[in-house]
């Protein structure tokens, strides 16, 4: 196996609180922290451990979105990336449009294997690997927990509602990531200057030839409402008569 094209996001990062802006027209970002998408950053690290044993030669790493998407693609890059890519594109590229440019890239960089997160944490649609499988044509393991490679083949262990599954699928192959597949590195200052010199190409939609056609529109965004005061009750009649004045019974 030659290459590894691994696809990134730039995301809130999750231990900030998700504020929405007063008019309701989107999620506040300006002075967040953003990070690299977890679950992404569980598939680079992947990437990483098969290339450390042997089993890849380079790393790719691919984002779409602003400038400030190359932010993370250095992390990506400090963390052991051999180069990255960013597809230059305004922000709330929709999975399907998302496929199309990774199915682009991959065109042109030829991978053995793709790897992604198995969802975004900020939108949670969790398509993007499954819509790229179906239009480059190859298999796909969804929700891999283990991932193995023998020669051409790729083993996946997946968790699914009855417990885990193994498959087997043929290189090149789309595999998304789960959770509890590995923890990722700790990435220290001497990784973070090489990166610096690392390369990392930017290339715009126009030059791929895909339009990122919106075909959903958010209306308004509102932050959930405040959990109720609970309420003390000292018998199941006065638990009774409370639930039957709020409408549960």
């Amino acid at each position: 196996m030659s290459k590894i094209l691994v696809g990134i996001k730039r995301v809130i990062d999750y231990n900030v609180r998700v504020r929405v802006k007063p008019d309701g027209s989107g999620i506040v970002t300006d002075g967040v922290k953003m990070i690299i998408n977890p679950f992404d950053e569980i598939a680079l690290e992947e990437a990483l451990r098969l290339k450390e044993r042997g089993q890849a030669t380079e790393i790719i790493v691919v984002s779409i979105g602003p400038a400030e998407v190359q932010q993370q693609l250095r992390t990506a890059l400090a963390m052991g990336a051999d180069r990255a890519i960013l597809v230059e594109a305004g922000s709330g590229v929709e999975p399907l449009s998302a496929a199309q440019v990774f199915l682009k890239i991959i065109e042109r960089e030829s991978p053995d294997l793709v790897l992604m997160g198995k969802q975004a944490i900020d939108d949670d649609n969790g398509q993007t690997g499954q819509m790229l499988a179906a239009l480059w044509g190859r298999p796909q393991a969804t929700f891999a927990s283990k991932l193995e490679i023998s020669g051409s083949i790729a083993r996946v262990t997946r968790e699914v509602d009855a417990g885990l599954e193994t498959i087997e699928v043929d290189l090149p192959a789309v595999v998304t990531v789960d959770l509890r597949l590995n923890e990722p590195r700790y990435v220290k200052l001497p990784e973070i200057m090489k990166a610096k010199k690392k390369p990392l190409d930017q290339v715009s939609l126009a030059s791929l030839g895909v339009a990122a056609s919106n075909r959903f529109k958010a209306v308004s965004f509102a932050a959930p409402p405040a959990r109720q005061r609970g309420v003390a009750v000292k018998t199941a009649a006065e638990l009774i008569a409370a639930l039957k004045q709020r409408g549960v019974l």
